[in-house]
């Protein structure tokens, strides 16, 4: 693992305002995680709706996070100079309105401008408490909290499950959106009274005279041998990961192994849960196996391999997994969590002046490749469809073709790294 950089901007918080300062941002990142990952609950609903195709439902997912990555190059600049509280609250606005927007679509297109307004509005809710950990928190706390802020997310995919599918009949998927609205607006409230004003870095000793906060590029970024190294494992592995979780885990459930909307709710649910149980182990774990000498690059080099396994077996098995076929996405999602890691190593490879930026940069790369497995699996489905193959086998030959591209960017990380 990298070592942190040199840092004259170190403000550490007091333990109980870093809790409460962690709390706050968690709630908000709460929020943005069942915005992400909602489209899978909502997939048959949305699919029956408005007669939606394999390619219209991942580009549908997808746009929330082609907003979200929209947003990263500006973010880390604002972050850097504004600080985290302005800036999320600013966005989280965008978000706000993205749900009405959401609430009030009459077809694709304003679904679409609605998942982009989601996703630009809600980029900040990780970049921004990255950001400020970076200044306020020790080295093995920021893992900690990086892997319990990425717990807080699978909470809030959690909550997009059966919750919300419980809610669909009560309220429909309308309502949902304005729930959801007003309660990030609440979220946004608890922000404003919580989280400390960000005072800006100064130049650092022998640089020139401009703020610390205006120091670097993302043209240094992108030349730093880690971030290059890390690239391809956050892009389709990670990434990858992700737009499994949120979009395609569903359909999978319910297309290929023959499950009922509430049984895929069901399954999703679980798997969400698994995710938690690994990010709140994680935090627990991390800061004490660094202080024993083992990085988390090692940690991906010797788990990760059982993901691809996992995976598969799934695709191998198909329908013939049935109603189990949550537990190898399960399995598949919870030995992926190695790569998560890797972000807060990258920005301890640079001083906290940088970090907003190179989260945010890092981040750019993840969400990319998030909305080009969503979009790309289901391209590669309605391709497969195309030439005769029925809906089952056209997703599990999209889905095997996406895990031999993760398990060749996995292999350059670990030989990369070896070299």
């Amino acid at each position: 693992m990298t070592t942190a950089a040199p840092d004259a901007a170190q403000e550490m918080l007091p333990r109980r305002a870093a809790v409460a300062v962690f709390l706050a941002f968690a709630l908000a990142y709460f929020f943005s995680a069942l915005l992400r990952a909602v489209t899978a609950t909502l997939s048959p609903v949305l699919t029956a709706e408005f007669s939606l195709h394999a390619r219209d439902l991942g580009l549908l997912a997808g746009g929330y996070f082609l907003g979200f990555a929209a947003m990263q190059l500006p973010l880390g600049a604002w972050l850097d100079r504004h600080g985290p509280k302005k800036v999320i609250l600013g966005l989280l606005t965008v978000a706000v309105l993205g749900c009405v927007v959401f609430a009030v679509a009459g077809g694709f297109a304003g679904l679409m401008a609605a998942r982009l307004l989601m996703g630009a509005g809600v980029a900040a809710c990780l970049m921004a408490p990255l950001t400020g950990y970076r200044r306020w928190f020790d080295a093995g706390t920021q893992l900690r909290a990086n892997a319990w802020m990425l717990m807080t997310g699978s909470l809030g995919m959690l909550a997009s499950t059966l919750p919300v599918q419980w809610l669909l009949p009560v309220i429909g998927w309308r309502g949902v959106s304005w729930v959801v609205a007003a309660l990030i607006a609440v979220a946004m409230g608890v922000i404003v009274l919580i989280v400390p004003r960000w005072r800006s870095a100064t130049a650092a000793p022998g640089t020139d005279a401009k703020p610390a906060a205006q120091q670097g590029s993302y043209a240094d970024i992108a030349r730093n041998a880690y971030f290059r190294h890390a690239t391809p494992l956050g892009m389709v592995c990670f990434g990858g990961m992700v737009a499994i979780q949120s979009l395609w885990a569903g359909p999978w459930m319910t297309r290929v192994s023959g499950a009922t909307p509430l049984a895929a709710a069901t399954g999703l649910f679980w798997i969400n849960l698994s995710m938690l149980v690994t990010f709140w182990s994680w935090g627990m774990l991390l800061p004490r196996m660094t202080a024993r000498g083992i990085s988390v690059d090692s940690l991906v080099a010797r788990i990760q391999p059982f993901s691809f396994a996992a995976l598969a077996l799934l695709v191998l098995l198909g329908p013939a997994a049935g109603g189990w076929s949550f537990v190898l996405l399960a399995l598949y999602c919870v030995l992926t969590t190695p790569s998560a890691q890797v972000q807060p190593v990258v920005a301890l490879a640079f001083p906290s002046h940088l970090a907003g930026r190179v989260l945010s940069a890092y981040n750019l790369v993840i969400f990319v490749g998030i909305f080009l497995v969503q979009w790309g699996i289901g391209l590669g489905a309605d391709a497969f469809e195309a030439v005769g193959w029925s809906a089952a086998d056209a997703l599990r030959g999209a889905m095997g073709a996406f895990g031999a591209l993760s398990l060749a960017c996995w292999l350059h990380f670990v030989l990369s790294g070896r070299r």
